[in-house]
């Protein structure tokens, strides 16, 4: 099969799809099934030589010593935390913008998750912030690498090595980014990967990866996911169940193969959307996403800002054209009732809560096509009157 992305041909006016991994899977499908019949013929479905294999291989993509498979992303942060021992009495630094499972993992091993609020540029945590934060009681900082962007990591280093904290990189949504030259699983004590099937690698399920340059966290990670037990039924510890699936691992083997060339694929939607509204003249109505000049992004999700209120009529636009889109956060964690006893208030992180209320994801999968995107690039320039036809939202003009 050609390197080059399949194009599949579809009806002019057919639905846009915020992703399809149909057409993922037809990429791949010959190769996919047969490590599929690979596993079921073997009926090694827990660890075993294709979870070795998958971590040896991501250890190499990341340049990290170790990777350790697991269950999920949610489940390589708890059990970083565990590995580090964080608990009871114990906070770490987060953002709260960001998906849920980056603060539940902070409570679910007893200890507080202590918000601060984001850059408004790159929606990730602002530095300044994060050492205005720390406390005695801060054992970890845990920097979210939110849509595919790094977070501006050497000011973190600073103020974790300052106060001797371990750093936990989120990089949930960040597989193949960098960082001055240097990948997302390599910027902190233990990074955490999720192998949730929308990720850029994603599985035909749940699936997790913990990475890291430590030995001794290497080791302890390993035994901790098997219920602290070091072999033969002799537990050292209280662990988790939270094994990586052989199925889940032969999948993303054949997957990985051509994560690079999805990623540039992603870049090079996300770079024609920015030459396309800059055209349109739309840079006083939306904001598109900004990379910090060190950052290699990786656009897990395209993400743009709507200004004056506008984002629900930019929605009502894009559901008339049919063009899938999502909010990516609509509620920022703080003001979450589950956090509510945590006694944040409203106001109080305003980039993180004007980001929720003005962001918007539209669709950057490799498989998009120029054809497809450009129905999408017509419908938000409709929506502001940028192309001809009958405007949905007045377009804002310079005084």
């Amino acid at each position: 099969m050609s390197q080059a992305i399949l194009q599949m041909t579809f009806p002019e006016n057919a639905p846009v799809p915020l992703i399809d991994l149909v057409e993922q899977f037809e990429t791949q499908r010959d190769e996919i099934m047969e490590v599929v019949e690979r596993v079921f013929s073997k009926q090694g479905f827990i660890l075993g030589e294709e979870v070795a294999g998958l971590e040896n291989e991501i250890a190499s993509y990341c340049d990290s010593r170790f990777a350790i498979g697991c269950a999920s992303g949610t489940d390589a942060l708890v059990l970083a935390l565990m590995a580090l021992d964080i608990g009871p009495g114990d906070e770490v630094i987060t953002t709260p913008f960001t998906f849920f499972a980056t603060a539940s993992s902070i409570v679910r091993v007893g200890a507080t998750p202590v918000f601060v609020d984001i850059d408004p540029q790159t929606y990730n945590l602002d530095p300044a912030a994060v050492a205005a934060a720390v406390t005695s009681r801060t054992k970890a900082i845990m920097p979210v690498h939110l849509y595919g962007q790094c977070a501006d990591m050497q000011p973190i280093w600073r103020v974790a090595v300052r106060h001797g904290l371990a750093v936990i990189e989120d990089a949930a949504q960040a597989i193949g980014a960098r960082y001055d030259n240097r990948s997302a699983g390599v910027l902190g004590t233990i990074a955490c990967f999720s192998f949730f099937p929308t990720k850029n690698l994603g599985g035909a399920g749940d699936g997790g990866m913990l990475a890291t340059d430590d030995p001794d966290l290497n080791a302890r990670l390993r035994r901790l996911r098997v219920h602290g037990d070091v072999g033969r039924y002799d537990h050292v510890e209280v662990g988790l169940n939270s094994r990586l699936d052989a199925l889940q691992a032969a999948v993303l083997r054949v997957k990985l193969r051509k994560l690079a060339e999805w990623t540039e694929a992603r870049r090079a939607n996300a770079a024609r959307y920015e030459q396309a509204f800059a055209s349109m003249g739309l840079q006083g109505e939306i904001t598109t996403p900004y990379t910090q000049p060190q950052n290699y992004h990786v656009y897990n999700q395209y993400c743009v800002r709507v200004h004056d209120g506008q984002r629900s009529a930019l929605m009502d636009q894009l559901k008339t054209s049919q063009i899938g889109h999502a909010v990516y956060y609509p509620a920022p964690l703080h003001l979450q009732t589950c956090f509510k006893s945590l006694g944040y208030q409203q106001g109080q992180f305003p980039e993180a809560e004007r980001a929720s209320r003005e962001i918007i994801a539209l669709p950057i999968y490799a498989e998009l096509g120029e054809a497809r995107q450009q129905r999408v690039i017509r419908a938000v320039g409709k929506a502001f009157g940028a192309e001809t036809g009958r405007s949905t939202i007045p377009l804002r003009r310079a005084a």
